[in-house]
């Protein structure tokens, strides 16, 4: 199968080094430097260092190129950039009249708290086939070959069984999923979850604490993600409790970082910098935030995350203001 990844972050890099196992792979970047430097080492040396890339991963600054490598009626394209960068990569593509379309970004639009599926909605119609790749998965250790299962969601079939042929196997299982609004629901907001629990640990807080912080955060979640149209029993799999647990956990989480790094006292933007690369929590927490009043949707771990992250709030307050909460029945509180 022909398969261009677009986008050459570490994510974008990781699922290139996998996919090309099996298929034959084009990985573009919008640096024609960066390329270049990429092929000279045979890694990815900003974004993923360490890491060797297959000989037979092409790269590319050539969008057109990238295209046209993938433009077969059983090739696909796999957007591998963040969430802001979806609907410009989408609109390029359009011009090709694509035909199947996968999208690995993780997050809400920030100016118009869309999901990744409504922005290519939006750009495509139904013009094409679409799908979300997702799930709890490191790059590092996915680049490295360690294990992980991953979720591919689509209303068409066809898409999921192909996702599926072209990376299943070896270190990697790929479920299939037609909640596609379910998926990105989890895979959005964990990251959230994940800052909150980095200020926990951060600060100090103990086990006790990030266990009832994700445990409370998986209610949130479920609670918007049937709010947007997204069955509860996905909010159980791999891209809700399983990404969850990970990111919320896991030293490789950029969000977690940023929680941790809060809990310090640092501010954002000094944060975002020694970073180096998108936490997308940070985006996400004001989209969602919004969301959620316009649905009337209860999540008070999002509002104490974008109240520090945006309103000024320390992190101790955020958490004196989780526990200050008025006490509820547990079956009411879900």
């Amino acid at each position: 199968m022909n398969i261009s990844v677009l986008g050459a972050g570490a994510w974008g890099t990781a699922v290139a080094i996998a996919l090309a196992a099996k298929n034959q792979v084009v990985m573009w970047g919008r640096n024609p430097r960066a390329m270049q430097e990429m092929e000279a080492a045979r890694e990815n040396i900003h974004y993923l260092a360490g890491y060797p890339l297959p000989e037979s991963l092409q790269l590319t600054a050539d969008f057109d190129a990238a295209i046209a490598h993938a433009s077969g009626p059983a090739d696909m394209l796999i957007i591998a950039t963040s969430v802001s960068g979806l609907r410009p990569t989408l609109e390029d593509c359009a011009l090709h009249r694509p035909r199947r379309i996968v999208w690995l970004c993780k997050g809400l639009e920030e100016q118009t708290c869309l999901l990744p599926h409504q922005v290519a909605a939006e750009v495509l119609g139904d013009s094409c086939e679409l799908g979300v790749l997702s799930g709890p998965s490191f790059a590092q250790e996915v680049a490295q070959g360690l294990p992980c299962a991953l979720t591919i969601a689509s209303a068409s079939a066809a898409l999921c069984r192909d996702v599926v042929t072209a990376l299943h196997g070896n270190a990697i299982r790929v479920y299939s999923s037609d909640d596609v609004a379910g998926v990105e629901i989890g895979g959005a907001v964990k990251n959230i979850m994940a800052i909150a629990t980095g200020v926990a640990d951060g600060l100090g807080l103990g086990l006790n604490a990030r266990a009832a912080l994700m445990t409370r955060g998986l209610a949130e979640i479920s609670r918007l993600g049937v709010a947007m149209g997204g069955k509860a029993e996905t909010l159980m799999g791999l891209t809700g409790v399983g990404d969850l647990i990970l990111t919320c956990t896991g030293d490789l989480s950029r969000n977690r970082r940023v929680g941790l790094a809060l809990a310090q006292g640092k501010s954002l933007e000094q944060i975002v910098s020694e970073l180096g690369h998108v936490a997308e929590g940070v985006r996400c927490a004001r989209a969602v935030r919004e969301m959620a009043v316009r649905l009337g949707v209860d999540m008070p771990i999002t509002n104490a995350v974008a109240a520090v992250l945006f309103d000024q709030m320390s992190a101790q307050d955020m958490i004196q203001r989780l526990m200050a909460r008025d006490a509820k029945q547990e079956l009411k509180a879900r």
